[in-house]
């Protein structure tokens, strides 16, 4: 099934229901090289006038480099039957295997200069707009920090415009 694309305002989900517990793929890059990872962690809002996107990544994730290095990524959002895939995805490194997008049994979808996820029921092709390392001396509930970085490997947050909406 083929995606189309709707406004932005059509969309009808529950960000907390979409993200924590059905979880999401992070993807960058373009059809040269690119690479996802699963994420639980983000948001869906509005930031100076713009419909904004958040997402969190550890510098260790593979996929912070493609995110980093260019302007544009994807959120996409896969229905409950690619489960496995999305664990896959949280637990196999690009880094270490040939091709991870096999190994979850996924296939890439390229769309406007950036890569997001065939199987996804729905994608938000988002463009970057503000990225800001989290440090520890900025946490006002310390627990947040104890809890969350024992090792000391604070996520880069992502603000994105959200540019496009696609759906299945």
């Amino acid at each position: 099934m083929a995606f189309k694309e709707i406004a932005i305002e059509d969309l009808q989900l529950n960000p907390f229901q979409k993200i924590s517990r059905q979880w999401m793929l992070i993807t960058a890059g373009d059809e040269l090289e690119s690479n996802t990872m699963t994420a639980s962690w983000g948001g869906l809002g509005i930031m100076w006038g713009k419909n904004v996107a958040t997402a969190y990544i550890r510098p260790q994730r593979y996929t912070k480099e493609f995110v980093d290095n260019n302007d544009m990524f994807t959120l996409s959002f896969l229905p409950e039957e690619k489960r496995e895939a999305l664990n896959i995805c949280g637990r196999v490194s690009g880094r270490d295997v040939e091709d991870k997008w096999a190994e979850a049994g996924l296939h890439p979808y390229y769309v406007d200069g950036t890569t997001a996820v065939e199987e996804a029921e729905m994608v938000l092709v988002c463009k970057k707009l503000y990225a800001q390392e989290m440090y520890p001396e900025c946490f006002i509930e310390t627990e947040c920090d104890t809890k969350w970085y024992p090792q000391a490997d604070y996520h880069t947050m992502y603000i994105a415009e959200i540019v496009k909406v696609l759906v299945k």
